[in-house]
């Protein structure tokens, strides 16, 4: 079969005519329904397209969903709503020139004869089938896929919310703007909280980051200084690519202050729960990521879990079932879905994992609309490569990370990664990009 393994049910609809769905859901009917809506933000040549395929969120698990969507169908008029006109290369924000890191959607999107909505999605009503934004009333939508992706996670800090963070281009470029201020100064201290995968690679570029706004070789090393109440450097990442890091962090002269919690962040100092405090120029926010609240209202209105971290529960197709077993054709993807990746092992908020589930969304969004069976997510191959900075970068393999390479070889990877892997090449035109939305990546 095209696309990925069947999930095992013979459609997607199978159990609508014995199971009655619960009071406020709407299950789409087998027979496509005419749309008799005209939308204003809509191309009007697709109008007489009678299914409705509506993506929220335009980062990459949004984008490759409606790119799938229409590998999959020709017919039905797919719309992406999106709060930013950008694809915004997130996972390189740590970067200089942050303000270059995004992709512009429109002429992508227009490939594959996709319409672009920019605005945000503030409500999707399940009982109509229509979603709402400030400018748009009532988007209608035959099957919808939320993508809406995740928001830093704030933690509970006094003063935490006035600190800088390189979670958005915006984020990212206020941040930027700091270390310009800050260029000139003979001592500067950047406390970076969070060594998680974000905040390392954030530290070890710091000093390119002023060298990049022209700091003067001669003046001292900014300060470096992260901070996490875990008692050790990048604790999810495990124990495998721990060497690497340390190495490079000390190579660097990247302080650290490990398992103590923050008491305060203020103006001028970050201070601890022991009643230790530093001195701080700037702080930034590298504490983590929440998955959209749009998530969290979606699995209320339709009856599905959200784990810890406020994403929805899924089973591999990224259905939402309600009562299980009735699809109502609404799917999840990327940071925003919590799913098997097919060996046991839980889907994390990344664009690797994020890239796999847009595809497979879109294309089972597509699929429920023909009538067709679903397909499973599967996640083949689990790989890290974290930049490690003027030491190069880590790679590693499965789950257990176990490191495969490091320095300038793993760097050339991560290059590679950051400059083309992960964006859409639209070089070749409507077919190429089709065929980038594949789910084997041997059909790429």
């Amino acid at each position: 079969m095209q696309g990925g393994r069947a999930a095992g049910r013979n459609s997607p609809r199978a159990g609508l005519a014995t199971q009655a769905p619960p009071k406020g859901v709407v299950v789409v009917p087998v027979a496509p329904k005419a749309t008799g809506t005209t939308i204003t933000a809509v191309s009007t040549d697709r109008r007489h397209m009678t299914s409705r395929l509506v993506v929220v969120g335009g980062g990459f698990a949004g984008f490759w969903a409606a790119v799938a969507a229409r590998r999959v169908s020709e017919e039905a008029a797919i719309t992406l709503v999106s709060a930013q006109s950008q694809l915004v290369i997130r996972p390189r924000l740590y970067e200089a020139n942050p303000n270059a890191l995004g992709v512009e959607l429109q002429s992508l999107l227009d490939l594959v004869d996709v319409d672009l909505i920019v605005d945000t999605c503030t409500s999707i009503d399940t009982a109509r089938s229509t979603l709402s934004t400030p400018r748009l009333a009532s988007l209608p939508f035959d099957a919808l896929v939320l993508a809406t992706g995740s928001t830093l996670n704030v933690p509970p800090i006094p003063g935490a919310s006035s600190a800088h963070s390189i979670d958005t281009i915006t984020d990212a470029v206020a941040f930027d703007e700091s270390i310009r201020a800050h260029v000139n100064r003979d001592v500067v201290t950047v406390v970076i909280v969070g060594a998680g995968f974000t905040g390392i690679e954030l530290a070890l570029e710091i000093a390119d980051r002023f060298a990049a706004h022209g700091r003067d070789e001669r003046q001292p090393a900014p300060r470096v200084v992260l901070v996490d109440r875990n008692d050790v450097v990048g604790n999810d990442l495990g124990p495998g690519p721990r060497p690497a890091i340390e190495a490079a962090l000390g190579a660097a002269g990247v302080e650290t202050r490990l398992g103590v919690g923050i008491s305060n962040i203020t103006q001028r100092q970050v201070l601890f729960a022991d009643g230790s405090a530093i001195d701080a120029d700037i702080v930034v926010l590298c504490t983590g990521l929440r998955a959209s609240p749009l998530a969290a209202t979606l699995a209320a209105t339709l009856g599905a879990p959200l784990d810890g971290l406020g994403r929805v529960v899924v089973d591999r197709t990224l259905a939402i079932a309600n009562p299980p077993g009735v699809f109502v054709g609404v799917f999840v993807a990327g940071d925003v879905a919590s799913v098997d990746t097919g060996d046991g092992h839980r889907s994390l908020m990344s664009c690797q994992h994020a890239l796999m589930l847009g595809r497979v969304a879109g294309e089972n969004a597509a699929r429920f609309l023909r009538g067709d069976a679903l397909v499973d997510y599967e996640q083949s191959r689990y790989v890290t490569c974290l930049d490690l900075g003027r030491s190069g970068a880590v790679l590693t393999s499965g789950w257990e990370r176990a490191e495969v390479s490091r320095g300038a070889a793993a760097k050339d990877i991560k290059r590679r990664i950051n400059t083309e892997v992960i964006y859409p090449d639209p070089s070749k035109g409507r077919v190429g990009l089709l065929q980038q939305s594949r789910l084997d990546p041997s059909q790429r």
